[in-house]
């Protein structure tokens, strides 16, 4: 366990298709060996959002094709990899299968281990992997399906501090995206359309900064986008290019100023722990625009915490971020067989209470 080790990850819990080789020697930090990723943007395109089965039939056709082209982007062979890495959930159930299935195949073949890694673990300990960040360390996780604030103690210790209680920050990005006519995905369409708009214009509220806690809400941020966007088509008769730019700023803004303050309460929270070199991760795919992050940084300063987010290829979801928390719990020893599940729903923190509710599936989130 503690020799060299070269890895293979396997991602495609949603519409992005990834194959990761990573390589650990005896001394020194783990290295990117290829990364390669196969998005499903023009598939889903049509359609406004991602259509699961579409989704799971795109990476089934594609999932051997992404390890193909990560082994000669790296320059090697099967046989040099020492361990597969795959998600294992959450996800949409369909693609989580397809990785699993590829994986299991891969492992019984080469007669080498395999390794079941949590999707969310795999954005929550990329800051370790690039910036190789000590433990305990604060993480806000911001993507389309997941918002949450988690204290990373260990590879497989997460506490949660809050999260959304409805739409995730990329979902309500999205869904404002569809709203106004934009293309998916959302979030770089509405960020480009706010940098054009005044972000004072039109006041959308700001969920949940009136109760204690770091709970997020977005779903109503989104009805009132809707609420406004159809009072101008009434008293229009259409969407001025304008009004559409300035509600996406307003948007926008709502959304950091929400991020924000929730991020000062979750720091309080950590920062009462006393951790040594205490730091801010954020991960995931809304950590890509650019005004979350500016206000972020701005949070972390004045609370004399570092700041730390992947560059904006580790942000969305990878295989490389996936190979490196299999590498973690490779280092700890755990194997998975081949009864390895593909779960639709799986908590970082197991012992926190469902935010969004539970059923046969288990906890969302």
């Amino acid at each position: 366990m503690d020799g060299p080790l070269t890895i293979l990850g396997i991602e495609s819990s949603c519409d992005d298709t990834a194959a990761a080789i990573l390589h650990q020697p005896i001394v020194g930090d783990a290295e990117i060996l290829a990364s390669v990723v196969h998005g499903q943007t023009d598939l889903h395109a049509p359609f406004g959002g991602v259509v699961p089965e579409i989704a799971a039939r795109a990476h089934a056709e594609k999932v051997d094709l992404c390890v193909e082209e990560a082994l000669l982007a790296a320059n090697v062979s099967l046989k040099d990899v020492d361990a597969i890495a795959v998600t294992a959930g959450p996800g949409l159930i369909g693609g989580v299968i397809s990785g699993v299935m590829c994986a299991k195949g891969l492992s019984a073949s080469l007669n080498i281990p395999l390794i079941g890694v949590n999707h969310l673990a795999g954005h929550a300990l990329t800051p370790r992997l690039t910036d190789q960040v000590a433990f305990p360390y604060l993480m806000l996780l911001v993507s389309g399906g997941h918002c949450q604030f988690l204290t990373a103690h260990g590879p497989e210790e997460f506490s949660r501090l809050g999260g959304t209680i409805d739409d995730a920050p990329g979902e309500a990005f999205d869904k404002t995206a569809r709203l106004l006519g934009l293309p998916q995905p959302g979030g770089p369409a509405v960020q480009a359309e706010a940098a054009k708009g005044d972000p004072k214009r039109f006041r959308f509220p700001r969920p949940l900064l009136d109760r204690p806690g770091c709970d997020m809400s977005f779903s109503g941020l989104k009805t009132a986008l809707l609420r406004q966007r159809d009072a101008i088509v009434t008293e229009k008769g259409g969407l001025p290019m304008q009004d559409r730019a300035d509600m996406c700023a307003g948007f926008q803004a709502a959304v950091v100023d929400v991020l924000a303050e929730k991020t000062r309460r979750a720091l309080d929270i950590y920062l009462a722990e006393n951790p040594s070199e205490p730091l801010l991760a954020v991960a995931g795919g809304v950590a890509a625009n650019t005004a979350i992050r500016a206000e972020l940084e701005t949070v972390c300063a004045h609370k004399s915490v570092a700041f730390t987010a992947p560059p904006l290829a580790l942000c969305t979801d990878n295989a490389a971020m996936i190979a490196y928390a299999g590498l973690e719990r490779y280092r700890t020893g755990a194997r998975d067989g081949m009864d390895l599940s593909a779960r639709p729903r799986w908590p970082l923190d197991q012992t926190a209470p469902a935010l969004l509710g539970s059923g046969k599936k288990g906890a969302k989130a």
